[in-house]
Order: structure tokens, then C-alpha cells, then sequence
């Protein structure tokens, strides 16, 4: 027996919409304006983010590559630009994992708006 028949029969809650009805729901969400407006707002931040992180990180072997004596200088007793670089990919890192569990709360606010709009549109129906 499927999942999606088994649902439909124990009482599953969304399980016992049936599929074009479960569809169409998704599909009013995915047009709604505030659906837009939370993915606009999860892509300003993801896309920069990510092109970002990237080319931090590929800085490393660049510079490492390109301009080795620059990342062999001397700047803290025996560390030199290219560990400093290094030991930095870390922190940004974490900063980067920082800033997105804050902009992650705002999406969830979003998101859940447009859960209780659908529940509301669907205990109309």
C-alpha cells in the first residue's frame, strides 16, 4: 500500500487532502506575494553570501599561487599573510553561519505568516 493511500486512511492531517487538492494549495502559496517576497529575501542574502565564500576561499591558493613572496611575508613574529588567510577562513566562516541563523529567524517569520495564510485560505475551502 502506498503512503499516500495509508494516509488517507489513518488520519495523516495534509496526507488526507487528496493530491490535485494538496497541488493546487501549493501552488496558490508559490504565487502568493509573500512567498515571492521570502524567496526574493533568502536569495539576496544566499547569493552574495555563497559568491562571497567562494572567493574567499579561493584567494588563499591565488594568492598563494600567483604572489607567493606577498604570502610569505612576515606579519606577526613567524606567522606569515598566508596563515593569517588561513586561520581567517575560520572565523569567516563562522561569521557567515552568524549573520545566516539571524537572517534565517526573519525567513522563518515569513514563512510562517504564509503557513497560517494558507491554513487560513484551506479552513475556508
Amino acid at each position: 500500500m502506498s503512503s499516500a493511500t495509508s494516509g488517507a486512511r489513518s488520519g495523516g492531517g495534509a496526507r488526507d487532502i487528496p493530491f490535485q487538492a494538496q497541488r493546487a494549495a501549493w501552488d496558490a502559496i508559490a504565487a502568493s506575494p509573500q512567498f515571492r517576497r521570502l524567496t526574493a529575501a533568502k536569495k539576496a542574502f544566499i547569493v552574495p553570501a555563497i559568491v562571497f565564500f567562494f572567493a574567499y576561499c579561493l584567494a588563499l591558493p591565488a594568492l598563494d599561487g600567483y604572489a607567493p613572496h606577498f604570502m610569505a611575508a612576515k606579519v606577526i613574529g613567524a606567522m606569515s599573510r598566508a596563515y593569517l588567510l588561513t586561520l581567517s577562513q575560520f572565523v569567516v566562516t563562522w561569521l557567515i553561519a552568524w549573520r545566516y541563523v539571524k537572517a534565517a529567524g526573519k525567513f522563518d517569520k515569513l514563512a510562517k505568516d504564509i503557513t497560517v495564510q494558507a491554513e487560513k485560505r484551506q479552513g475556508e475551502k
